[in-house]
């Protein structure tokens, strides 16, 4: 039976689509991949990615955010710590 263990989740202000990471892992072994769920209303985008792919991913959403909030001051970076599954949060 595949793991799924929780890693984050979080609510977008402007749409409200909800965010959940899970963290799958295999009966049989291999990799772990990362599952990203996107609710809209009723609708969900479920789709799982390996890792060398959620690092490429995370390093061109880091680098997105970083340039907006230098270039327009367009608040603050979020914290990371917050709202993380593992760190006791949702």
């Amino acid at each position: 039976m595949t793991q799924i263990t929780p890693i984050h989740k979080l609510k977008v202000p402007i749409g409200g689509q909800e965010i959940e990471l899970q963290q799958l892992d295999f009966e049989a072994g291999g990799m772990s991949f990362l599952r990203t769920r996107i609710r809209e209303k009723s609708r969900f985008t479920i789709f799982d990615i390996d890792p060398a792919t959620a690092l490429s991913w995370g390093q061109a959403l880091t680098a997105w955010a970083q340039l907006q909030i230098t270039q327009t001051g367009a608040g603050s970076a979020p914290n990371p710590g917050g709202n993380n599954d593992r760190n006791g949060g949702e």
